[in-house]
């Protein structure tokens, strides 16, 4: 397709500037080769993740554990790659575990979470009662990392998660939004930027500080009664900033800071969400709290 010179410019600059959210929003999550199996919410899951004891949909509950684990990947992240620990970890600790893909973008693979946020939303309600059903159970706790820990805030407060979320844990996500240092502020000044980030990236849109998913999400309050949230940040959150504006607030809200926990704990946004075992077992105590144990550096 022929374009004029005066009409290509702006895609570029606009390609520079996504370019760079890209990288700040993790888009150096590894892809293996399992996770080229990853599909629809509704599809089967990739037979990697079922033999590495997550995503068994023949998995029940047990008392100690009555609820399965959905997980919510982050932006540019996909049901693999992005719980190749923390998965086998919670399985490890007696959980029916599971993760889907979300928000992918038609001829884009292996990257997903850049399609509007509330239609990931919607996703995430149809996955969650897909579990229910094969499992039995009448709840679900959620864990998300970065948008994956602020979508399901949607689907709790819009779509009537709420009758079916106990607790939501959410690792290092953008409640608030996030200029990523600034870098956001430079489609400002580049012509077109903000249309075609709209256009083709929807989901790094609605994730800006200040945008109309944003503004809907939080007025009226932060949380739903009747879910128990979890928030554990990072200071040196690189991603996500400042990350104070990663904290809840309401009833049932618990903010965690894991350099409260572990002052040598240097994790920045996507070491918290892949291998952090101080966030990890932070998870593990949201999910438990009733059995919860002192979380340090020395935590497995």
């Amino acid at each position: 397709m022929n374009t004029t010179t005066h009409r290509a410019l702006p895609w570029r600059r606009a390609a520079t500037a996504v370019s760079a959210l890209a990288l700040a929003f993790g888009a150096a999550t590894a892809a293996t080769p399992s996770a080229a199996a990853a599909t629809a919410p509704a599809a089967t899951a990739p037979a990697a993740t079922v033999s590495a004891g997550w995503n068994d949909y023949s998995c029940k509950p047990s008392a100690a554990h009555p609820r399965p684990v959905v997980l919510v990947h982050g932006t540019f992240g996909n049901s693999v790659d992005n719980w190749l620990a923390l998965a086998p970890y919670l399985v490890a600790r007696g959980y029916c575990v599971f993760s889907f893909d979300y928000g992918q973008l038609p001829g884009v693979p292996l990257f997903h979470g850049l399609g509007p946020v509330d239609k990931s939303a919607e996703q995430l309600s149809a996955y969650v009662d897909r579990v229910l059903t094969a499992t039995g159970a009448p709840e679900t706790d959620l864990v998300g990392h970065s948008q994956g820990g602020m979508m399901p805030r949607y689907y709790l407060k819009f779509l009537g998660g709420a009758a079916k979320v106990n607790a939501l844990v959410g690792i290092a996500p953008d409640n608030h939004g996030t200029d990523v240092n600034g870098l956001t502020r430079l489609l400002d000044q580049y012509p077109g930027a903000k249309k075609y980030l709209d256009a083709f990236t929807p989901g790094l849109n609605d994730q800006i500080v200040g945008s109309d998913f944003l503004t809907r999400l939080n007025e009226g309050g932060d949380t739903v009664p009747g879910v128990r949230y979890t928030v554990i940040a990072t200071k040196y959150d690189e991603v996500v900033t400042p990350y104070k504006s990663q904290f809840l607030n309401g009833p049932d809200v618990r903010n965690v800071l894991v350099q409260d926990l572990c002052p040598a704990d240097f994790s920045g946004h996507l070491v918290i969400g892949l291998a952090d075992r101080v966030a990890f077992h932070e998870t593990a105590n949201a999910l438990d709290p009733a059995h919860a144990t002192p979380t340090t550096c020395a935590s497995r």
